[in-house]
């Protein structure tokens, strides 16, 4: 089952947002745009089967299994595809108290994420327990504002990645949520926590003007947005000045549509989160015109519901 959702039109590179319209489509065509397509998954929380058909709320929803078979099918129907996973991969089910993050990472790898960000969760068996496992993931590690030097991870984990997609740049970075309170300190020591406004504002500013992306993403395992002023994607996205799309994770929010919110400039900036145990794929559509401006973008949510893996 799929909740579609023709969203929103983006104008050049301001932020004029419109009703998706058959003229602007020709419009598009006419001027043969490129289209990317954003894939995401956040707090899969080692959501490797589908929940039990006797389940009261989630019913035979999720699994690598099928969720494998979507992405390929849009694969098969889309160009220019990356795919990223917005944290919170390990802990959850006896899958990971068993195989420790290598099934995880050997799955992911084997759907071909392009990149993915450091939740809480994935630090659980500290940080020795994820470096170890990384040689499993044939994808990046995103993060920023974790000053990880000295530590196991200091070479295995980046602060941000550029993908080129038919001739569009794209600039992903990675941002983590303070692990003072929700991570045994022993699991993270002595790695520190940086300010995540001002880590995402410098490398955004980066990624969009030293080098040049189209299309500027932060990986966010920060949360969607708290009662008070805790950081979350939201505080970030009125706080920053070159992000245009956020993917976030740890709230466990199901978002039917991704969230507008205006930054520091006026301009929107776009929100998302799946929920959690893969039970939802995001997609966001985006396209770009002759000139790599931003024009359309179109956000589907995608229902995962069938058959087990194993």
């Amino acid at each position: 089952m799929q909740n579609r959702r023709k969203f929103i039109k983006i104008a050049g590179a301001g932020s004029a947002f419109l009703a998706l319209g058959s003229s602007l489509l020709t419009s598009c065509s006419q001027k043969k745009a490129q289209k990317i397509t954003i894939l995401h998954t956040n707090d899969t929380h080692s959501r490797i089967d589908p929940f039990p058909e006797d389940h009261p709320k989630y019913a035979g929803m999720g699994g690598v299994a099928k969720r494998a078979k979507i992405i390929q099918d849009i694969r098969d129907k889309e160009e220019n595809v990356l795919l990223l996973d917005a944290g919170d991969i390990f802990q959850g089910t006896p899958y990971f108290n068993y195989y420790k993050g290598e099934l995880n990472f050997k799955l992911m790898s084997m759907l071909k994420y392009d990149a993915a960000t450091i939740g809480n969760h994935d630090l659980d068996n500290g940080m020795d327990g994820l470096a170890d496992n990384l040689k499993y993931a044939d994808f990046p590690f995103l993060n920023c504002n974790y000053d990880l030097r000295n530590t196991v991870l200091e070479d295995k984990v980046e602060p941000y990645k550029t993908f080129k997609l038919s001739g569009v740049k794209i600039g992903i970075f990675g941002i983590g949520i303070e692990l003072e309170g929700l991570v045994d300190p022993n699991n993270f020591y002595p790695a520190k926590y940086l300010d995540p406004i001002e880590k995402a504002n410098e490398y955004a500013n980066i990624l969009k003007n030293e080098k040049k992306c189209d299309l500027v993403i932060m990986l966010s395992h920060l949360g969607f947005k708290y009662r008070g002023d805790k950081v979350s994607d939201v505080v970030v996205a009125q706080s920053s000045t070159d992000i245009d799309l956020i993917i976030g994770g740890h709230t466990h929010t199901f978002m039917k549509e991704p969230e507008l919110v205006k930054n520091m400039a006026g301009e929107e900036i776009l929100i998302n989160q799946t929920g959690f145990a893969g039970i939802n794929l995001g997609r966001i559509d985006f396209y770009f015109g002759s000139d790599n401006s931003k024009e359309i973008a179109s956000n589907e949510t995608i229902e995962i519901k069938g058959e087990s893996l194993l």
